[in-house]
């Protein structure tokens, strides 16, 4: 632990950093194998043990790690004529976003992310997600930069094109990979300190390319439907906490 200690951020103790780094490896097997969700579970994770400015920073730069390993590896199944005009949004979706970030306090942070993740386990999307990939990615990396998690929008995009699974999963990869890379930089430029995180975000993108690993070669013998329901339970689960953790210091 006396070893360990000195590579980990303030506030961050050995059995956060084990229980996040386990989080990153479930993280991604799931979204993997049900193609969505995982993104979610891990900023909800990380927003019950981070300090709330270090939230969407550091879950950018691992969610990027995590979908540039599983672009990596679907390379060939990639539909790049579904990546143009939605990747054009993610850079106008970021600009706007870092001129917002800024000003939002930590409790509007967590019941932000809250009311998001609920939001992803029971509305229906609009049909202008399917219709104008502009105003989608554009939406979608603005809300990217405010609350973390914007999977399911990339996800709704990406469904509506009626793909086959694979071409599915790397397609919604390599877009949040540039949407998280992009976010990532802007709060560099916004001045976060990345570099004490460094160590911590390294051991996360590791774990997390492992279950990308895992779960890409076990995928065809889950069963896709429990699975989900549960995870769904469990996220508007913790939804519901992360919004009791942004009200209860207004009250």
């Amino acid at each position: 632990m006396d070893l360990i200690a000195p590579y980990l951020p303030p506030d961050v103790t050995l059995a956060v950093a084990l229980a996040l780094m386990a989080t990153s490896f479930i993280a991604s097997f799931i979204t993997i194998s049900l193609g969505i969700g995982g993104g979610g579970l891990m900023l909800a994770v990380m927003a019950s043990l981070l300090p709330p400015l270090a939230l969407v920073p550091v879950h950018g730069v691992v969610q990027f790690g995590s979908n540039a390993g599983r672009t990596a590896m679907m390379a060939r199944y990639i539909r790049w004529s579904a990546v143009w005009g939605f990747g054009a949004g993610i850079i106008l979706g970021i600009a706007i976003g870092a001129s917002l970030v800024i000003s939002i306090p930590p409790s509007v942070v967590l019941i932000g992310v809250g009311l998001f993740l609920i939001w992803t386990v029971l509305a229906r999307p609009p049909a202008w997600m399917r219709d104008w990939p502009l105003v989608t990615g554009t939406v979608t990396s603005i809300l990217s930069m405010v609350f973390g998690a914007s999977g399911p929008f990339v996800n709704t995009y990406v469904k509506s094109l009626d793909m086959d699974r694979h071409s599915h999963v790397a397609t919604a990869a390599s877009l949040l990979t540039l949407q998280h890379l992009l976010k990532s930089v802007a709060f560099g430029v916004l001045g976060f300190a990345y570099a004490v995180w460094a160590p911590l975000i390294a051991a996360l993108i590791l774990c997390g390319l492992a279950g990308t690993w895992t779960g890409k070669r076990v995928l065809n013998r889950l069963t896709d439907a429990r699975f989900k329901q549960a995870l769904d339970i469990i996220l508007f689960l913790l939804a519901l906490q992360l919004i009791w953790s942004g009200i209860e210091p207004l009250l």
